[in-house]
């Protein structure tokens, strides 16, 4: 359960949700973490598709933040792995790419 404070900042109180980020960008990767700690959520933070990967395949997480545009393996080939692997845990995609085509095969994931 997650409780709004009188100061506006959620926490949790009753669980530490896990949440995985999988961002090859070092400022808004660290922003990320340390913004989702500050508000009670332990964070691992993944900078490449072939390890964010290993870490969504052999670590439970309750949410993953991802990034599509990872060296290595990109996310959209992260994210289609876990899904055929059984990972069924919320995904929050960030991209800067503008295609459709791309978006919606994000969601198709």
């Amino acid at each position: 359960m997650l409780l709004c404070g009188t100061s506006g900042h959620i926490h949790s109180k009753w669980w530490n949700m896990r949440i995985l980020i999988v961002e090859d960008e070092p400022t808004l990767g660290a922003q990320l973490k340390s913004t989702l700690e500050q508000t009670g959520y332990a964070v691992d933070l993944s900078t490449d598709g072939e390890d964010g990967h290993f870490m969504g395949s052999t670590e439970d997480y309750d949410a993953v933040i991802l990034d599509l545009g990872l060296p290595e393996i990109d996310g959209l080939t992260v994210l289609g792995m876990w899904r055929r692997e059984g990972r069924t845990f919320p995904v929050l995609v960030l991209t800067a790419r503008d295609s459709w085509s791309d978006k919606v095969a994000g969601l198709d994931a």
